[in-house]
């Protein structure tokens, strides 16, 4: 994959890993690891972004990215789905244990605050809020029933919040969680978004963790305040799946396969012409061609509805499972 496709917008680290010649362990403040779970059929990356040239080369802010990909999230197997809620949860867990928040033991039981991020009403972008209807919060049971809903068990505080989009609100997404984050002082933030992929191949099939926060509406071009331990003050653990892709990139992806065609249709010509053009080219002259026509448009799979709503169950499950070991 050439360097230009730097150029093409993805909230997927693992994307931007892909744009660099080789595997991708050469690149200068960035460290790559790679792992295959067979028997799921679950292939894992994680790519830790260590120092501020890592962050400058891959046009991500520092941090840990682990991506767990696995082509049956995109058929409706409640079996599977649990292996990989159980793989998220390990993710989870070890990303939360990170920053030095448990969940249990002598000490006192963090407190969570779960945001689902978008907008309800438009399927593609609907992943957030559909995870935090799922969720069982319990910060309200820390009181009078507390001790018996716990069982003794340290159990997290968990509360949520689905902050809608700033067309509905008139707020940033920013002000409303500082709100929030300042009268319940969460330990951590858990934020749950759709994001934009580079490659069709991956929406609704790829789930992303990251502890570098996450930025709303970036992956399509709107830029919004962004969610980090920096701007809200703690831990921003981001769960994010791809369900949109720019319509240019899609047709850049078959340009091989055009090329081809053209040469065995007789238009060879034609053919080696676009073959020789750089991938930039390529691409601009893809974008020229679409966008008069149709505008900046992204795509989304025509099963979304079902790929989101089963995700959010697989998502709201992990998250259970690493903050209640499984008793959520």
């Amino acid at each position: 994959m050439e360097q230009w496709k730097k150029s093409i917008y993805t909230d997927l680290a693992v994307e931007e890993r892909e744009s660099f010649p080789g595997d991708g362990g050469e690149i200068p403040g960035v460290s790559l690891r790679e792992w295959e779970k067979e028997e799921a059929g679950i292939h894992l990356t994680e790519v830790v972004i260590k120092t501020e040239e890592g962050a400058g080369n891959m046009g991500k802010p520092m941090g840990t990215y682990v991506t767990l990909e696995a082509l049956a999230l995109a058929e409706r197997d409640e079996d599977f789905h649990r292996e990989v809620s159980e793989e998220l949860a390990a993710r989870i867990s070890g990303l939360l244990a990170l920053h030095q928040i448990g969940t249990g033991g002598n000490g006192r039981a963090p407190s969570i605050l779960a945001v689902g991020l978008g907008n309800e009403n438009a399927t593609p972008d609907a992943l957030g809020p559909l995870v935090l209807k799922h969720l069982q919060m319990t910060r309200h049971l820390t009181g009078g029933c507390g001790e018996e809903f716990a069982g003794g068990k340290k159990y997290p505080a968990l509360s949520g919040i689905i902050p809608g989009v700033m067309a509905q609100t008139g707020m940033e997404t920013a002000e409303i969680l500082k709100g929030v984050i300042a009268e319940t002082r969460p330990d951590a933030v858990l934020a749950v978004d759709a994001l934009a992929a580079r490659s069709v191949r991956r929406l609704g099939v790829t789930i992303q963790l990251s502890d570098a926060g996450i930025h709303p509406g970036s992956g399509v071009g709107n830029h919004r305040n962004s969610l980090t331990r920096e701007t809200l003050g703690v831990p921003v653990i981001a769960i994010g799946v791809p369900t949109v892709v720019g319509a240019a990139a899609i047709v850049h992806d078959t340009v091989g396969a055009l090329v081809a065609a053209l040469k065995e249709g007789g238009e060879a010509g034609y053919g080696d012409m676009v073959e020789h053009m750089d991938g930039r080219d390529q691409y601009q002259l893809i974008r020229e061609v679409l966008e008069p026509q149709i505008g900046p448009m992204y795509v989304t799979p025509h099963n979304i509805d079902e790929r989101v709503e089963n995700l959010s169950f697989t998502i709201s499950e992990a998250i259970h499972m690493a903050l209640f070991g499984g008793n959520g």
